[in-house]
């Protein structure tokens, strides 16, 4: 499974989002620090989960990487999240 999917997973079964996009990046940082020369290094994320409302900006980031876990996130270089309620 690439990351890509295995990331929409992990949130969708953790959140139920009412919106859930997962953009590869990875392309747009050949040659720079990070990438893996696989093309899933960078990822972008933007969600919309009713279990994000009332968290501050700092928890929604943190419910997201727990999430995902430790597996996940340590072989990603970079993670841009886009979280609201």
């Amino acid at each position: 499974m690439s990351r890509s999917a295995e990331i929409e997973t992990r949130l969708r079964e953790a959140f139920s989002p009412s919106e859930l996009q997962v953009r590869n990046d990875s392309d747009h940082h050949a040659g720079h620090a990070g990438h893996d020369g696989g093309g899933e290094s960078h990822f972008h994320v933007k969600m919309r989960a009713p279990a994000m409302e009332g968290l501050s900006r700092v928890a929604r980031h943190r419910a997201v990487h727990k999430a995902l876990g430790a597996d996940l996130t340590g072989a990603i270089h970079a993670l841009s999240l886009d979280l609201d309620a």
